[in-house]
């Protein structure tokens, strides 16, 4: 039985040697999508393009303003002189927001201390207008602390401390999120077409009438890939600590135990689709279809689950990556404890075993037929 699977294992690794779209996919795929998806997607929104219209032309007015400019998250594009002009200036997208000092802000600030402002926001963007809006809310709040901390002493005073992500960078959340879902594509990827190139290239008429057992078959398809995607899992983490500075708190050797369980049942998906269609485009097309999407839309890789449907919510305990996301952003991100992680890696290693065995029935009814 070991001779079988080693032989097995040995033409599949030729094969992906002989094959230049599985080594692309092994070794350049993982590390193009890390820095592109790892730079594309943020929820960090800088240079937001603000004009003004001060009414009130005082030194308190000049002052609110460089406060606020002097962030990385707005920019001064624009003085206006009216009403009027601030259509026209969101029609041509010249500003995002339009910050107005009305006249006579200083003396009702010094009398008071208390006074208006008024921001008025396009809304064409609602995520880059809501951004906007929470920039500009917790900006001046700041500022009226201070301003009335002048006049009285403050009778409650909020000292927030954040854990985990004390910057608050979008990165540190999006990009542990990111392995999960290149792991869960490459690994599907690259054994999606295994069984199909064998129907491509003629050779499984011979393996099927070799006398091999299909688990042999199934083993010695994945086993070479089990390796491949633990390499793969490796240098996106690394390259991800390096480049993108995202902290790293927990055991090194837990993450890679719970990596290789993910790895098995991403790999035991591919072997799972690989064996129900004719041809590797077919495969391709479908692993993409069925991995990618579902890896980023169903799993709290962006969009929390909580806020979706019950449908949709139901149909997320289907999908591995989302397992895989509690485990490796509680490593990576909280330090927690790698046995507190069971529950999640008991359900991966369930739904990969059940793939398998799925996949190593149909081998049997092709070996019986």
């Amino acid at each position: 039985m070991r001779s079988r699977i080693y032989a097995i294992l040995r033409k599949e690794f030729i094969h992906i040697l002989r094959d230049p779209r599985s080594l692309v996919i092994v070794f350049l795929l993982p590390i193009l999508m890390v820095l592109l998806y790892g730079h594309a997607i943020t929820f960090d929104i800088r240079d937001i393009r603000l004009g003004l219209l001060d009414q009130d032309r005082t030194p308190a007015a000049r002052e609110l303003v460089e406060g606020l400019v002097s962030s990385d998250y707005f920019r001064l594009t624009g003085v206006l002189q009216s009403r009027e002009e601030i259509g026209e200036a969101f029609l041509h997208r010249r500003m995002v927001a339009v910050l107005i000092i009305p006249q006579g802000f200083a003396a009702a600030l010094g009398s008071q201390p208390q006074s208006e402002v008024q921001v008025i926001i396009d809304g064409s963007n609602a995520n880059t207008a809501t951004v906007a809006m929470n920039y500009l809310k917790a900006y001046f709040v700041t500022r009226s602390l201070q301003l009335n901390a002048q006049v009285m002493r403050t009778p409650i005073e909020l000292q927030p401390r954040v854990w985990y992500n004390p910057d608050l960078k979008s990165v540190n959340f999006i990009v542990p999120g990111l392995v999960a879902v290149i792991l869960m594509l490459i690994c599907a990827l690259l054994t999606s077409v295994t069984v199909a190139r064998e129907r491509e290239t003629g050779t499984m008429e011979q393996i099927l009438v070799s006398p091999v057992r299909s688990l042999e078959i199934i083993a010695g398809k994945t086993l070479p890939y089990i390796l491949l995607g633990l390499l793969d899992g490796i240098v996106v983490v690394v390259f991800a600590w390096l480049w993108f500075g995202v902290p790293f708190r927990g055991e090194p050797l837990w993450l890679l135990g719970y990596a290789l369980i993910f790895i098995y049942t991403c790999l035991s998906f591919g072997i799972f689709v690989s064996a129900r269609v004719p041809n590797q485009q077919m495969a391709l097309m479908m692993t993409m279809v069925s991995t990618l999407l579902p890896a980023i839309l169903l799993s709290g890789f962006i969009f929390p689950l909580a806020s979706m449907p019950k449908l949709l919510q139901l149909l997320s305990y289907i999908v591995p990556a989302k397992y895989f996301l509690v485990i490796i952003r509680s490593i990576m991100l909280k330090g927690i404890a790698g046995p507190l992680l069971w529950q999640p890696a008991l359900f991966l290693v369930l739904f990969g075993t059940l793939l398998i065995l799925i996949s190593v029935k149909r081998f049997k009814i092709n070996l019986e037929g």
